[in-house]
């Protein structure tokens, strides 16, 4: 059967309450399956209001032999200005407890389960492996993302929306509004493309983080596709199938880790650091010295590599690069604002104050010459490509 074939009857099962593929194993109706992944749901949402998340929508992808891989999105009012939260889950069927065993992404369990579930594939269980809460990269020091922004290289689109909490409340603020160009919105970055509900796909990446694309038409329906940087998702639109609003054609783009949310500002997506506003929905976007506020619009520059750095000037048009790390080695050219440049290795040397602060490592380059790191961003603070030796 094929993927979208099998999407399409679990999501029938689902919502007639038949099963198209109970767990022979378990025994077990899908409506139990169906209650313990909304009951799992709801326990990541203490303290939130039911008048907000009412419903829930579970959609079992595959399942045999008492595993099951899916997809859970508790549901909002449409027009609602909160939005819907949504989880993959991995289940097992205790046979003993008679209960099923379930892990949400962003929880242990979720990855334990994983490593042994026959229902999944390869690569899924790679991935789903860097999202059980235990991936080490550091979301609140390391702005890395290699991720490119979610439309063509090229192409420049508006930002409609700066960062926000992903429904406008409180939380990180994790998400912007885009649209402009094409309105074809495209994965930032590989990885394994899921449709939780009508209008939204999410593409786990092998290291933890995870991008979310809402309010899309035409849009893929995957059940943990592979797809790349640049792959087709679907169109711009205002789209909401499992809840909220969208009253005007736009993607509302979340970057989110371990299965929650997290803050945009400064992680570097399509070579631009999102920045605050003092309020939601404002702030601006930065690449090099050049900033851009709300309604103005950003080139798609592409990935940033993670041994790589955009040269910021901190208001000049460019840096001085020298033949080592410091003022007192000869100039052997200049770098414009806003290039990228491949880093070698770092040293210290004399120290310089940038826009991030004072700092006296300097980054050697690919072609030999040197600059401050004080005019490097990187998304780190310290060597990319580790200190030179010898």
């Amino acid at each position: 059967m094929g993927r979208a074939v099998r999407w399409l009857a679990a999501f029938a099962a689902v919502v007639t309450g038949l099963s198209s593929a109970s767990p022979s194993a378990a025994g077990a109706e899908p409506a139990d399956l169906v209650a313990e992944v909304t009951q799992a749901a709801r326990d990541r949402m203490p303290g939130a209001s039911v008048t907000h998340w009412s419903k829930a929508e579970v959609r079992v992808l595959r399942s045999e032999d008492g595993w099951a891989v899916g997809t859970v999105v508790l549901v909002t009012r449409r027009g609602s200005n909160v939005l819907p939260r949504d989880w993959l889950f991995v289940a097992h069927h205790d046979d003993v407890r008679k209960r099923w065993r379930i892990g949400l992404d962003g929880q242990p369990e979720f990855a334990d389960l994983a490593s042994h579930s026959p229902v999944l594939s390869a690569g899924e269980r790679t991935v789903f492996a860097a999202h059980g809460g235990r991936a080490s990269a550091q979301v609140d020091g390391d702005y890395r993302t290699g991720m490119r922004l979610p439309w063509a290289v090229g192409q420049s689109w508006t930002v409609l929306g700066g960062p926000h909490a992903y429904d406008a409340g409180s939380g990180p603020w994790s998400s912007v509004d885009l649209a402009g160009g094409d309105q074809r919105v495209l994965a930032v970055r590989d990885g394994l493309a899921y449709t939780p509900c009508v209008g939204m796909i999410r593409v786990l990446h092998p290291d933890g983080y995870a991008s979310r694309y809402y309010h899309l038409s035409n849009h893929l329906w995957a059940d943990g596709q592979p797809v790349s940087a640049g792959t087709y998702l679907g169109d711009t639109g205002t789209e909401t199938g499992c809840g909220g609003a969208a009253r005007a054609r736009h993607v509302h783009f979340s970057l989110m880790y371990n299965g929650g949310f997290i803050g945009i500002a400064n992680h570097i997506i399509g070579k631009w650091l999102f920045r605050n506003g003092s309020a939601q929905y404002g702030g601006s976007a930065l690449h090099g010295s050049t900033s851009v506020p709300v309604g103005g619009q950003l080139y798609n520059y592409g990935a940033l590599g993670y041994t790589q750095g955009i040269v910021d000037a901190d208001g000049a048009t460019t840096v001085n690069r020298r033949s080592g790390p410091g003022t007192g080695y000869p100039l052997v050219g200049s770098v414009r604002d806003g290039a990228t440049v491949t880093i070698g290795c770092s040293a210290n040397g004399t120290t310089h104050t940038g826009r991030w602060g004072p700092t006296s490592l300097w980054n050697r380059l690919t072609d030999g010459s040197w600059i401050s790191d004080a005019y490097t961003y990187t998304g780190v603070a310290g060597p990319v490509s580790g200190m030179c030796t010898g």
